[in-house]
């Protein structure tokens, strides 16, 4: 019984695995119109690993879940969950930065002779990840609270992104998804919060009141409202929500 938790672990790490997988099988499409201009594109499969990353989020609330309910909490397990977090919310996400990094250089005049150097950045996302968890793995005070934003928030942040840019037609919004220095700014920002030692709030319920839960309801009501709304851009604005609520109730 002991094992069951380790096992959802593993399982988050095998769709880490797959999301990665989803990525690197789909390279820059050069095609021609009947202008004959040069056409760019990352291939819509991509999305897959969106899917993965986002059912290795599930399992990973579910390990957590299942440890907590047959009381199988051990150190082994909180090791192996940081391992199939690195991979899962870390090196997967790092690579769907660096694919959008390539589409946007690629677009650019002689973008598909410029420097691996400019994809370099996206790896920053990985690196900064797995410090995070190295620094949780040592804490003694992060039960109900967190220093920086959980890597999973990062993960799932930017697997959002492929399906807000295949499923928009609006030229500003793909504008912005094939610009490098958008993406230079997002691999900034979301590295720096998950280094910080800003406090963020954790998913889990002291006690059955309001009060000492209201922060997390208030997320999980504008989750619902947002999805039935925005669809997948709800998951950035979940994310920013997450994140002054963190700051406005501080554990």
């Amino acid at each position: 019984m002991k094992q069951i938790p380790n096992i959802f672990t593993l399982l988050n790490l095998v769709f880490g695995c797959l999301a990665i997988v989803a990525i690197l099988q789909n390279g820059i499409v050069i095609s021609t119109n009947e202008e004959g201009n040069q056409l760019l594109a990352v291939p819509e499969k991509i999305w897959m690993a969106s899917l993965f990353i986002a059912i290795a989020g599930i399992v990973d609330f579910l390990d957590g879940f299942i440890a907590r309910l047959l009381k199988a909490n051990s150190d082994m397990g909180k090791q192996l969950d940081s391992l199939a977090d690195v991979v899962s919310f870390g090196v997967a996400p790092s690579l769907i930065v660096y694919q959008f990094l390539r589409l946007s250089i690629a677009k650019e005049e002689d973008g598909l002779d410029a420097s691996f150097i400019w994809l370099m950045p996206a790896f920053l996302i990985a690196a900064a990840g797995a410090y995070r968890l190295a620094r949780f793995n040592i804490a003694t005070d992060q039960q109900y609270g967190f220093k920086g934003v959980p890597i999973p928030a990062v993960g799932l942040l930017i697997a959002s992104f492929p399906l807000i840019y295949w499923g928009n037609s609006n030229e500003t919004v793909l504008s912005i998804f094939t610009n490098k220095w958008v993406w230079y700014t997002v691999i900034l920002l979301v590295s720096g919060l998950m280094i910080s030692q800003i406090p963020m709030m954790a998913m889990k319920f002291k006690d059955r009141s309001i009060k000492n839960n209201l922060p997390k309801i208030i997320l999980v009501l504008v989750a619902i409202l947002a999805a039935l709304i925005l669809h997948w851009i709800a998951v950035p604005v979940v994310f920013l929500v997450y994140i002054i609520l963190s700051l406005l109730f501080k554990q």
